[in-house]
């Protein structure tokens, strides 16, 4: 009797198992990223995977010195950047726009958002997304 019943609750674990890690891949493969929603629209007006675009990208950011900073580091990878005072009150005062040609490949653009969003949270300012 002990068998069965040790069989039965395995036999229970592995089914519950099954169904949590199907429903968490579904959930997974349901969240697409905003820059994969946005290469998805773009793809769809008739833009080419394999085409380079000049693509946009926007940072707000606290202070001068932290815009010179993120500034050097871009440039130095080969960005145009545009960097000016805020006109409205905010606690972000400057704002940074960053262009260059790429192609729009959604793991490099994710993998670009992603760097984007650590460089300007490490000087106290925000990645606003990017268009093309």
């Amino acid at each position: 009797m002990t068998w069965v019943s040790l069989a039965f609750f395995v036999a229970a674990a592995i089914i519950v198992a099954r169904i949590y890690f199907k429903l968490r891949n579904i959930r997974d493969n349901k969240q697409e990223s905003w820059d994969a929603k946005i290469i998805e629209q773009l793809r769809a007006k008739g833009y080419a995977p394999f085409n380079e675009y000049k693509v946009d990208f926007f940072m707000a950011l606290p202070d001068e010195s932290a815009c010179q900073a993120v500034r050097s580091r871009l440039e130095a990878e080969g960005f145009s950047i545009d960097a000016k005072p805020m006109t409205e009150k905010t606690d972000l005062a400057y704002s940074l726009h960053a262009s260059k040609s790429m192609r729009l490949i959604v793991p490099d653009m994710q993998a670009m958002s992603e760097r984007l969003t650590t460089l300007a949270a490490e000087f106290g300012g925000r990645y606003d997304g990017w268009t093309a």
